[in-house]
């Protein structure tokens, strides 16, 4: 694919492979500057062992799971195994960030050290599940089977300036998602794991969010047509497991993730940090993309609004039913 920009003074095209190495020196001072801030910690230690027995089937003495044996709350449970199955993907994810971005050099060692600190999200919440009895672990195992026969393929495949931009949104969503579903699980031990959890997506957001910065330092128009057509085109990783727009629908409700939180919490943040409504000089592409962003953030803005509304008048409702 080739790209152009009419900010580069000359008529050179832009293809990936050109912006791969035009930014691979930016990749390496975010690299060196992430290994310097995270911290290795272990899933093991965030797993209640003590809660846990065998289950039936290999064991004679196994004991059956049965849905009152966990604390968690429905809504809990619904996010865990959504969060969980997404987390699960990783192999098709690492497959395809590795052919984007590539193995070597220092795009190389992010692909190899993002996909190490993303496998340990997946154990330790498997872990968790399975101690704690808080779902069904044949209907788990079964879910994973399904979803994962599938595979993966990104909707931005095509271009690496639309996978930095997805990214940059994408792995701050899964921090609010992993966070809330902590907060609404009923289980301090659960809302520690995904806090822990959450940490890392922070980590791997401000990688991508300053990668993307430095894109639209490097081009632009092209970048800010990538982050308009990823906004209005944003799906989450977990879109393509069976029933995800149901369990979707019952965590927005649930206080998870909505509409409401999808714009204050994950997009607007992004949007706002690298001042992206605030860039001037575009050219004619880039003034038309940045303007519909804006029209669509004000849009999904009023979207939310409605949302809310319909989210107090259901609340009221259920409160004068138990009155």
């Amino acid at each position: 694919m080739t790209i152009t920009s009419p900010h580069l003074g000359s008529s050179e095209a832009w293809t990936d492979a050109k912006l791969l190495f035009a930014l691979e020196e930016v990749v390496e001072k975010e690299l060196n500057r992430h290994l310097k801030v995270t911290k290795d910690w272990m899933p093991h230690e965030y797993v209640p062992w003590s809660d846990g027995r065998n289950f039936p089937g290999f064991f004679e003495d196994g004991e059956a799971w049965d849905p009152q044996q966990s604390k968690v709350t429905d809504i809990g449970k619904i996010a865990l195994v959504v969060n969980l199955l997404t987390e699960d993907n990783l192999p098709s994810y690492h497959h395809e960030i590795a052919t984007l971005f590539g193995r070597n050099g220092a795009w190389g060692t992010w692909v190899h050290r993002w996909t190490a600190e993303e496998g340990r999200h997946g154990i330790v919440m498997r872990d968790y599940l399975l101690a704690s009895r808080a779902v069904d672990p044949d209907k788990l195992e079964a879910f994973r089977m399904q979803h994962m026969s599938e595979g993966f393929e990104s909707d931005n495949r095509h271009s690496m300036l639309h996978s930095v931009a997805y990214v940059a949104f994408q792995e701050l969503a899964t921090r609010i998602s992993h966070r809330n579903t902590g907060h609404q699980s009923g289980d301090p031990v659960c809302d520690r794991m995904l806090a822990r959890i959450a940490q890392d997506e922070n980590l791997h957001m401000v990688f991508y969010r300053n990668l993307l910065g430095a894109a639209f330092e490097l081009a632009p128009d092209l970048t800010m047509q990538a982050v308009r057509d990823v906004v209005v085109n944003f799906r989450m990783p977990g879109h393509g497991m069976p029933g995800f727009e149901r369990m979707a629908a019952q965590m927005a409700i649930g206080g998870v993730y909505n509409l409401r939180i999808h714009h204050d919490d994950v997009l607007s943040p992004v949007i706002r940090f690298l001042k992206i409504m605030d860039i001037d000089g575009l050219g004619p592409e880039g003034r038309q993309a940045q303007e519909e962003l804006g029209l669509f953030m004000n849009g999904l803005d009023s979207e939310a609004r409605k949302f809310d509304e319909r989210l107090a008048a259901r609340a009221a409702r259920l409160a004068a039913r138990k009155a």
